[in-house]
């Protein structure tokens, strides 16, 4: 009885093992293209940032800026490839550009003019006795 028990478990066993999903199979791209970008400029919130990048096989380059809180514009130049890896130069330019200062020739000296007195004022008291409180009868009520 036992035999056929183990011969019973040994069947299940093969036919389970005989049916095998088939693997799907990927389609990789060999030769990866891409090109994209955008760029954000909203005056309500201050956000100012743009992003731009370029793929062609295994290189990459691009490059992103963003307004930073100190009023630079932060800007990320990038290039990926197999054999140099990743490199990014950073580079920060301020967002207004400074006039040139006008030379001003100063006022003539004048005499100072008479300073009146200031005038004095009483001082107010630091605080305010609080009023005496109020007492009602009380009245009677119904439900």
């Amino acid at each position: 009885m036992n035999s056929k028990i183990v011969l019973f478990i040994c069947m299940v066993g093969v036919a389970s093992a005989s049916v095998v999903a088939p693997v799907p199979v990927a389609r990789v791209d060999p030769f990866p293209q891409y090109s994209y970008g955008y760029d954000v400029q909203d005056s309500i919130s201050g956000d100012y940032k743009g992003h731009q990048e370029q793929r062609n096989g295994d290189v990459v380059t691009g490059s992103y800026s963003v307004v930073d809180p100190d009023g630079t514009r932060r800007i990320v130049d990038y290039a990926a490839d197999p054999i140099n890896g990743f490199n990014a130069v950073v580079r920060r330019e301020p967002l207004v550009v400074a006039a040139p200062a006008k030379v001003i020739a100063p006022a003539p000296l004048l005499a100072p003019a008479p300073v009146a007195p200031a005038p004095v004022l009483a001082r107010a008291p630091l605080y305010a006795p609080a009023p005496a409180p109020v007492f009602a009868p009380r009245l009677p009520y119904y439900f």
